[in-house]
């Protein structure tokens, strides 16, 4: 599918309409404006004019630098903090603020600030964000939500406790192929989704184990605690939970890995879920090996699939299911079934967000979407959409299945943490 940059016309992929009537309906009709791209569930942005901003506090001086909140117009960076000094100046820089401060609990006596976004680091975050929630804050939050399944349940009683926002900034949410999936499963497309897959590759990660001679929280962190780019590509599209899960790990007598503050022995780990529809699901993180770095997903189903590029092109694909028979290379008698290149929309040009926001970031443009998902949650007071009980769907099913790793795949239940 192409979008033409004056939102007048749409050219329809072919791929999508091929095979059933209702997919003639896929935006077919010329005219049609940006606003008719936004998914059902999604309101539009065009003409976006708050009547108030909300002002918010930023700590973390990596990953933090990273978002648009200055760029918002229902937003002003207040405040930002961490640490230290440089990065403090590259927050103040960035989001063109003039206030910082040495610590968040410093931050939080701000009276002005009215959220806070904590881009600090994993093992910190249920501490950092109860902190920032007891203080009166709404609360983004980086991933992942919790790193123990006690701590999941902290922040859950806290953020029900407060009645305050919560929302985690997960990026395979807002990607633009997991928009389109989502698009497509609302519209019934896949039929029944038999099973699916996601993979998160980052191998070289080992150059962030140590800083200046000290060990980093990052020290073999174990890869299912970090499972959130691959558990949001399916729950947040079908709004399944993982509810059982088999999973094991690969480790090497790499002294890299030794006498991290996890005793994590794995470098690479593969889970094996259920899901409350019961959809197979099979998850990777790795870390380390001959591997293209992606963070990617396929969704299976008996009408039709969705593949993302597996990392060595930047090519998405839909079969469609056929009708017709065909032979395979031995003679064997098979469904001709139809395998074409897909062009996902650049969803952030159109009106799912206000135009300032309107431009290609990180993630696959997943950035400007989580800024205004936060933001617009606050302004029209009403829950966002990777809510306290989402981001514990992502993050919990990957605590028990690195446990269930450690225990040599051990088949083990992964509680629930919904209202």
């Amino acid at each position: 599918m192409q979008i033409h940059s004056n939102s007048k016309l749409v050219d329809i992929n072919k791929t999508v309409l091929k095979s059933a009537t209702t997919r003639r309906a896929f935006l077919k009709t010329a005219g049609v404006g940006a606003a008719a791209l936004a998914l059902p569930g999604y309101l539009s942005a065009a003409g976006y004019s708050p009547q108030r901003k909300v002002k918010i506090g930023i700590v973390g001086g990596r990953f933090g630098l990273s978002f648009y909140f200055h760029e918002h117009p229902a937003c002003i960076v207040e405040a930002v903090s961490d640490l230290r000094e440089d990065r403090r100046k590259l927050l103040m820089d960035t989001y063109r603020c003039k206030k910082s401060y040495t610590s968040l609990t410093e931050l939080l006596k701000n009276k002005n600030i009215e959220a806070v976004f904590l881009a600090t680091p994993a093992p910190d975050h249920v501490k950092h964000t109860v902190e920032c929630l007891k203080a009166g804050k709404h609360v983004l939050c980086a991933v992942p939500a919790a790193m123990t399944l006690d701590e999941c349940d902290e922040l859950k009683r806290t953020v029900e406790q407060t009645g305050l926002k919560y929302m985690m900034a997960e990026t395979s949410v807002y990607r633009q192929g997991a928009i389109s999936a989502r698009r497509f499963y609302k519209e019934a497309r896949f039929g029944n989704i038999f099973s699916a897959a996601a993979e998160y590759n980052h191998p070289g990660l080992e150059k962030y184990y140590f800083e200046e001679g000290k060990q980093t929280w990052r020290h073999g962190f174990p890869p299912m605690h970090y499972p959130t780019h691959c558990t949001a590509f399916l729950v947040s599209v079908t709004g399944a939970r993982l509810t059982d899960v088999s999973a094991t790990g690969w480790g090497d007598d790499s002294d890299l890995l030794k006498h991290n503050p996890y005793n994590n022995p794995f470098w690479n780990e593969t889970a094996f879920f259920n899901t409350s529809q019961n959809i197979p699901f099979r998850v990777e993180v790795n870390w380390k090996g001959a591997l293209v770095e992606a963070e990617r997903a396929e969704w299976r189903g008996d009408k039709m699939s969705f593949f993302y590029p597996d990392g060595r092109s930047k090519q998405f694909s839909v079969i469609s299911a056929g009708t017709a028979l065909g032979k395979d290379d031995a003679g064997f008698t098979h469904a001709h079934n139809v395998a074409e290149p897909y062009e996902v929309p650049k969803w952030w040009e159109t009106d799912m967000l206000p135009e300032p926001l309107r431009h290609d970031s990180g993630h696959e443009g997943s950035h400007t979407f989580i800024t205004h998902e936060f933001v617009d949650a606050i302004i029209n007071d009403r829950t966002p959409e990777v809510d306290v009980y989402e981001a514990i769907a992502y993050t919990a099913p990957g605590i028990v299945a690195h446990q269930s790793a450690l225990k040599g795949g051990e088949y083990m239940a992964i509680p629930g943490f919904d209202k």
